[in-house]
């Protein structure tokens, strides 16, 4: 009696009856997805983008030296 170690028998395990080929991890990454598009939708904060025209101001300074 050896035990089979190939994903052969395995195939379907993660498959769920409505096609879903990963189930509760079709959710999370649905979520994942969602949670990512509005964090990219954000305004960056003013004073984020002070401190970034900041640094846009002192690169070229720093480049010459």
């Amino acid at each position: 009696m050896t035990k089979q170690t190939s994903g052969a028998g395995n195939a379907g395990v993660n498959r769920r009856r409505d096609g879903e080929p990963l189930g509760a991890n079709s959710e999370i990454g649905r979520k994942l997805k969602q949670y990512y598009d509005e964090l990219v939708s954000d305004e960056v904060p003013d004073r984020f983008a002070q401190l970034l025209s900041q640094l846009e101001e002192a690169e070229p300074a720093q480049q010459k030296d």
